[in-house]
């Protein structure tokens, strides 16, 4: 009988990285789904759903932003609602808001450009508050 075959297993340490909750920059901890863009740009990823009655915010965790999106999902009608609905959210200009990546896909990641970390944190954090 022929031995069994070992599997290749994931090492422990790229285990240990992702298994941390949030970012910490300045004793204040950030979901995952925020990052830094050097030097002052923030992607978030977005998980998107399009067709709703009215744009809005519905959960904030370390995968992604969930948002609803009042526009159907077909010509770009839903990421050009998206991105003025973030825009607006984060109370910056439209022009500073761009898709990343997912532009075809509901997980999609939204690229701020310069604004802090912080800034958009406490934003979103409020927006979600007064829902």
């Amino acid at each position: 009988m022929a031995p069994a075959k070992k599997s290749k297993g994931k090492s422990n340490a790229a285990d240990s990285t992702r298994s941390s909750p949030a970012i910490t920059i300045n004793s204040t901890k950030f979901p995952t789904c925020m990052r830094l863009i050097p030097p002052s740009s923030v992607a978030i990823n977005i998980h998107a759903k399009p067709g709703s009655k009215l744009a809005t915010l519905t959960d904030f965790n370390d995968d992604a932003l969930g948002v609803q999106i009042d526009a159907p999902a077909k010509d770009g009608e839903a990421n050009a609602a998206l991105l003025d609905f973030i825009s607006s959210v984060l109370g910056v200009k439209r022009r500073q808001v761009s898709i990343g990546s997912g532009s075809k896909s509901r997980d999609k990641v939204i690229i701020v450009q310069e604004v802090t970390l912080e800034s958009v944190f406490n934003a979103l954090d409020t927006a979600l508050k007064c829902q």
